[in-house]
């Protein structure tokens, strides 16, 4: 499977970015670390006229701790950096979990925060080839009109499977986007509409540049766990997220966050209220994992049946509850 033809641009800075994409939207794509999008221009997924490589662009590719405030990192800061960040290891211990997984070290060392942020969705149906996709019939996300996921349906059921935004939403983190009118941030959890042909917050002339995480969210006690059929290279079937602000034993403020059982990622709706105020024992870890059961949706995206992944998600949502407590 060979790329489609385009012309490469590469800009200098974010303008210059904003401009490219501009001029040239609906016939464009953004290659940061190019880890999820050349396999995908391969399948003939996107076929952009114009590649806009942002590499160049140094303000974007690095991480600036901001006392009182939090911790700015750059979009194209890669995941192996955010790996090896001892500050980022001790004061946002769920984030560091999270990169750690990520595929393997290779593709982490090319593959950037922003761009596990904006990963497309993905299912059977969508994640193929062009000639396996056009045997199917095509469907919502790529050239036709059909859900194979869920038929009947009119909404994409694609799913979002980054590892980073669980962990993100845990901290509350913000994201900035750079566009025409200048730059905009808004909190993680509203960048994400829940659909998956339309799954993110940003139009085609916008860029996502930086990520904040909070001061107030530094030294939260964290875990991350995922379901994934090898132990490298796949992308997660199930994944739980947890943060915990839990001093002298007795949790203060807790959140939970799924990925890969849903559309979007997505915080645990009244997990922390079932957590905090207690000390950490099975019966609450218990609670908070029937309510992340409640909140996962998954359908048949994957070669795994939705039964199982639900069922994992039950026991990983326990097991990192009564991790991110113990650590």
């Amino acid at each position: 499977m060979s790329l489609p033809q385009f012309r490469l641009l590469r800009p200098a800075s974010v303008p210059e970015a904003v401009d490219y994409l501009t001029r040239y939207q609906g016939n464009v794509q953004v290659l940061a670390g190019g880890t999820d999008l050349l396999p995908s221009m391969r399948q003939k997924l996107f076929e952009p006229e114009y590649l806009i490589d942002i590499r160049g662009i140094e303000e974007l590719r690095k991480i600036k701790v901001v006392p009182g405030v939090g911790v700015e990192v750059g979009a194209l800061v890669t995941l192996s950096t955010i790996e090896d960040s001892d500050y980022i290891h001790r004061s946002y211990p769920v984030l560091h979990a999270a990169v750690r997984t990520v595929a393997s070290p290779i593709l982490r060392n090319m593959g950037t925060v922003g761009g596990n942020i904006c990963l497309d969705t993905r299912c059977l149906w969508y994640n193929q080839s062009l000639t396996w996709r056009k045997s199917c019939g095509f469907c919502i996300k790529k050239d036709g009109d059909l859900c194979h996921v869920a038929p009947g349906g009119t909404k994409c059921w694609a799913a979002f499977s980054g590892d980073t935004p669980p962990a993100l939403l845990c901290l509350n983190a913000e994201v900035e986007i750079g566009g025409p009118e200048g730059l905009r941030r808004l909190l993680l959890k509203d960048f994400y509409t829940g659909i998956g042909d339309a799954r993110m917050r940003l139009a085609g002339n916008e860029l996502l540049t930086r990520i904040f995480l909070p001061e107030s969210s530094a030294g939260y006690k964290g875990a991350y766990l995922k379901l994934r059929v090898r132990g490298s290279i796949d992308y997660p079937l199930a994944g739980v997220a947890v943060a915990l602000k839990q001093p002298n034993g007795v949790v203060q403020d807790a959140r939970v966050a799924l990925t890969a059982v849903n559309p979007a990622p997505v915080l645990v709706p009244d997990a922390s209220r079932a957590i905090i105020g207690r000390r950490m024992d099975d019966h609450v870890a218990a609670v908070v994992a029937e309510l992340a059961v409640r909140t996962a949706k998954p359908l048949t995206t994957s070669a795994l049946t939705p039964e199982y992944r639900r069922e994992m998600i039950r026991v990983f949502a326990k097991r990192a509850v009564l991790q991110a407590a113990a650590s």
